[in-house]
């Protein structure tokens, strides 16, 4: 269950690694899926909007980018890139907790690995409500 924590063009150590690894893990299998392998890249608005350009033609910035490499059902492998600057942004401007915050990109980008979307207003109802249940999990472990 390898789930890696890496840091790109940007000053950010994440806390409680073994908790959050713990916590993925569990939020997995609760879908029924097992992470075989994860990355999470927390970096830069800049480096970010790079990513969203070369590979999906985007010209936005975003808090979260996910790569889906699973190659077998209900198996997780994927890439999620960060931006640490969107997320404090975020904080800021929904007056939460800067962990809090961090806890719901975190989450949300597993989530897009387990299936799930937020394009459409239903998709994204159900979106916040796991990550809502995934930041209650983390907070109460």
């Amino acid at each position: 269950m390898p789930i890696n924590f890496f840091v790109e063009e940007v000053s950010f150590s994440l806390k409680e690694k073994r908790k959050r690894k713990e916590w993925l893990k569990k939020l997995a299998e609760e879908e029924n899926h097992v992470i075989n392998d994860l990355n999470y890249i927390f970096c830069s608005d800049e480096y970010l909007h790079k990513i969203n350009m070369e590979y999906l033609a985007h010209d936005t910035y975003t808090d979260i980018i996910t790569f889906d490499n699973s190659e077998e059902q209900g198996h997780i492998e994927g890439d999620i890139f960060v931006s640490i600057e969107r997320v404090l942004d975020n904080a800021n401007n929904h007056n939460t907790q800067k962990e809090q915050e961090l806890n719901r990109v975190i989450s949300h980008g597993l989530f897009h690995l387990l299936g799930y979307k937020d394009k459409t207003k239903k998709e994204a109802e159900v979106m916040r409500r796991k990550e809502e249940f995934a930041i209650s999990l983390f907070e109460n472990s």
